[in-house]
C-alpha cells in the first residue's frame, strides 16, 4: 500500500466511520469478530502509513505535508475509536458478569 493513500476503515461506508448498510447479521459472533479484526488491521495500516509519512517528512523527502497530517490524524482518530469500542465491550462484559452474580 502506498503511504500517500488513505483508505477508509474496513467494513464501513465511504465516510470511514458509519457502519455499512445492509451488512449481513451473524448469530454466531463471527461477524462481530471479523469486524473487530478488520478494525485492528485498519488501525495498524493507518499507523504504518502515518509512520512512513512522518519519516519522509523528517528526512525531507515529503513534498506535501498535508498528506502526512491527514494520515497522522486518521491514525489518532482510528485509535480512539478502537479504544472506545474496546472499553464499551469490557463494560458490557462486566455488566453481564454482575447480572450473573
Amino acid at each position: 500500500m502506498d503511504p500517500l493513500t488513505i483508505s477508509p476503515v474496513q467494513g464501513t461506508t465511504g465516510t470511514g466511520y458509519a457502519p455499512a448498510v445492509g451488512a449481513a447479521a451473524s448469530t454466531d459472533g463471527t461477524g462481530f469478530a471479523s469486524s473487530l479484526t478488520g478494525a485492528v488491521d485498519s488501525l495498524q495500516e493507518a499507523q504504518n502509513a502515518s509512520g512512513a509519512l512522518a519519516v519522509r517528512a523528517v528526512t525531507g523527502d515529503l513534498d506535501d505535508i498535508h498528506n502526512a497530517m491527514l494520515a497522522s490524524t486518521r491514525a489518532a482518530v482510528t485509535l480512539e475509536l478502537v479504544a472506545a469500542v474496546r472499553n464499551k465491550g469490557v463494560d458490557a462484559f462486566n455488566e453481564i458478569m454482575r447480572m450473573q452474580a
